[in-house]
């Protein structure tokens, strides 16, 4: 899963061995674990994004939220 972050920085989130992984995505298209962001393992995958957004928060401006950007956003 992508998300972007406020539009500030672009994570990719996946599941290994049961846990969640979090990458951030460079500029070079690089990604680096993020070892900050610990995301619960029992989250179902449509939870990830709130939960992005809740351990995130000191990141946010008015109006701004994560969003998922690897598919076509729901309105």
């Amino acid at each position: 899963m992508r998300f972007d972050v406020y539009g500030r920085f672009v994570l990719d989130v996946t599941r290994r061995n049961g846990a969640f992984v979090v990458l951030q995505v460079g500029d070079d298209g690089k990604r680096r674990l993020r070892e900050d962001i610990v995301l619960d393992p029992d989250l179902a995958d449509a939870q990830v994004a709130h939960a992005l957004d809740d351990l995130l928060h000191e990141l946010a401006k008015p109006g701004a939220r994560v969003v998922r950007i690897d598919r076509e956003h729901e309105a």
